[in-house]
């Protein structure tokens, strides 16, 4: 029988563009040309100077030969130029792979190898890590400098502002031709030491932008701060989200209370994100300071399950908090605690522990269930009945970079498999039990314990380690190593710890060492959930 809706009714470039988050920027600046679009210090520039200056350097990336599919990777805090970076590199048909500032030299240098770096730009302020991770990289990137911080340590071909003076204004070509095209790479630790190159399409990055603006509204002229940094996970989408949205990003390279304080009165912020450590960091402020915030900035908050007790002292400061839920594999959050009107008469516990949930999916995301991983049914709505967080969509990633086997294993059986163990309510909501991976998430960054524990296995005293998650009041969790030692040695925790500072990222070090023999079952294997509940019985730490 003929289809009479497939006759005639072609899918032709007039009714079928690509869909990517680069399209957002040229309506805004269109439509509000004058309205600042970024604050960074005393520098205020509007969208018209925004969409000029991307113009400018996505012209001049590709005079220098920067073409569809290459990487351009930023080292960068939280300023204009990243900003900048979000919209210009896709639209070269290039690839955006955003540098974690906290890894050390050999993990950066594996990622640049990794990812092919063929651009890459770096904020002098990480000048030092970025030279000895080009020494151990076998990539020779033209190298641009970002002196943000005026302190001059150029390591690079060209400054910034040089590169920027070699593009047009006027330029406003692009080279997406398939909303299946790869935008951006963003690296996640996962359970092993190396990490995994996760690839995002403009098509998802699009999709997850626009469900961030549906679940958490962002109103008519939102000024929005940057806590969280722009390496997560592209900033979570709110790069392109606040810039469709017609706001204005307020920049900021260092989260301290002090500074996210007075941003939130100079500027009249309206919304900002973080992990609950930046929600704990407001929280603890000195009692002076928290006199001076003003009510009703609206927080979004993921990385890691935020404590009830932390949103409920939020709450009670007058921020309107929205606890979300997702992964680098997922665009960032995909799942939000959706608040309804008849829970706003519950008490505060009340209110605090229903938020504390990470909740139903966006409306940008196909499917969010909790199934049983042997089974792949959907577990009873009993807020008992444990299953693993799957995913399902247009917001999934498309794969880890060069390994299909990665790929293979984490989408087997048509589902993202998180690796988090959750529940669900009888309302539909999910919240996290536990997690199936022996990652540690602090300050909500991932942290692998097989990477700490084969530091540990270098130090010439140690003979078995086992790393576990130990609750910290401001980091969330950080790791906790159990050690036995070589007969005959004797260490302290301090030169344990020294070592693997040698060795690893700071944030990556245990911060507690315990010295024990490891419980281990017939097979010779650690039962790490013993030693999960040695740490469950010890004081969380406070910092």
């Amino acid at each position: 029988m003929n289809n009479i809706y497939q006759q005639g009714l072609d899918q032709v470039y007039a009714n079928s563009t690509p869909l990517s988050p680069v399209n957002f920027l040229q309506r805004t600046a269109q439509v509000f040309p004058e309205r600042i679009a970024i604050i960074h210090g005393e520098l205020r520039i509007s969208y018209r100077e925004y969409y000029e200056n991307v113009n400018r350097l996505a012209s001049a990336l590709i005079a220098r030969n920067v073409k569809v599919g290459d990487t351009v990777s930023v080292m960068a805090a939280n300023i204009p130029a990243f900003l900048d970076a979000h919209f210009a590199v896709p639209m070269t048909g290039a690839v955006l792979n955003a540098l974690n500032t906290r890894l050390d030299a050999q993990a950066l240098a594996f990622i640049l190898d990794h990812g092919e770096c063929d651009v890459l730009f770096v904020d002098t302020a990480f000048a030092q890590v970025m030279r000895q991770a080009l020494s151990l990289s076998t990539r020779n990137p033209l190298v641009i400098n970002i002196d943000d911080v005026g302190n001059g340590d150029l390591i690079g071909d060209l400054t910034y502002e040089q590169l920027l003076a070699e593009g047009d204004s006027h330029y406003t070509d692009n080279f997406i031709t398939d909303e299946w095209q790869a935008l951006a790479l963003n690296y996640t630790s996962g359970t092993t030491g190396n990490p995994k190159g996760v690839v995002y399409s403009h098509r998802g990055a699009y999709l997850n932008a626009i469900g961030n603006t549906l679940v958490w509204p962002l109103g008519e002229q939102p000024v929005y701060l940057w806590t969280l940094p722009m390496f997560h996970c592209n900033g979570w989408c709110f790069p392109w989200a606040i810039t469709a949205a017609g706001g204005t990003h307020v920049c900021l390279r260092q989260v301290e209370p002090e500074a996210i304080v007075q941003s939130f009165v100079d500027h009249q912020v309206t919304h900002f994100c973080g992990a609950p450590i930046v929600l704990n960091m407001i929280l603890n402020a000195p009692a002076q300071l928290k006199l001076n915030i003003p009510r009703n900035i609206k927080a979004m908050t993921a990385g890691a399950p935020p404590p009830a007790a932390v949103i409920k002292g939020m709450e009670i400061l007058g921020f309107e908090i929205t606890q979300s839920y997702g992964l680098t594999e997922v665009y960032g959050p995909c799942v939000v605690s959706q608040w309804k009107p008849e829970w706003d008469s519950k008490d505060e516990d009340e209110r605090a522990a229903l938020k504390a949930r990470q909740g139903v999916k966006y409306p940008t995301q196909e499917h969010v269930d909790v199934l049983d991983p042997e089974t792949m049914q959907s577990v009873p709505s009993d807020a008992t009945t444990i299953g693993e967080i799957m995913f399902r969509g247009n917001t999934t990633m498309k794969g880890y970079l060069k390994n299909p086997t990665a790929t293979e294993s984490a989408f087997k059986h048509g589902w993202f498999h998180s690796g988090d163990l959750a529940v669900k309510h009888p309302d539909g909501y999910i919240e996290i039990r536990d997690r199936s991976k022996d990652i540690i998430i602090s300050g909500g960054e991932n942290i692998s314990s097989v990477e700490v524990e084969g530091v540990l296995f270098q130090h010439p005293k140690v003979l078995e380690a086992a790393v576990v998650a130990k609750s910290c009041e401001k980091w969330g969790e950080t790791p906790c190593a159990f050690v036995t030692l070589k007969p005959g040695e004797q260490a302290t925790s301090e030169e344990i710890i020294a070592f693997c500072r040698q060795h690893l990222a700071g944030f990556k070090c245990p911060k507690t060492i315990v010295f024990s023999d490891l419980p281990k079952t017939s097979t010779g294997k650690v039962q790490k959930f013993i030693l999960r509940e040695k740490v469950r019985n010890m004081p969380a730490q406070a910092s």
